[in-house]
């Protein structure tokens, strides 16, 4: 997955999560973030690996939005991976 395709899809789970309102409180909860500053950082690499953060922190959360999106559950993870801050360290 590119860097770019991984922000649409981040994108697309930030609409997602600002469509459920109780989903949407937690996230800014735990960002400490308002509505717009969120507005603002919604087109920042790191705000949108937080976002897949958030929702890969919640499996029936990815399988909902991967079934709203049809996608394969496992895509918003490859997102993940390709956005800053999305490889796991080797420690081996």
């Amino acid at each position: 997955m590119t860097p770019s395709a991984a922000a649409d899809l981040a994108c697309e789970a930030l609409i997602f999560l600002a469509d459920r309102p109780e989903m949407l409180g937690r996230f800014l909860a735990e960002t400490g973030a308002d509505a717009a500053t969120l507005r603002q950082a919604a087109a920042d690499p790191g705000t949108l690996g937080f976002v897949l953060d958030f929702l890969l922190g919640d499996e029936a959360l990815v399988r909902e939005f991967s079934a709203q999106a049809g996608i394969d559950p496992a895509m918003p993870a490859q997102a993940r991976a390709a956005l800053p801050g999305g490889t796991l360290p080797n420690w081996t």
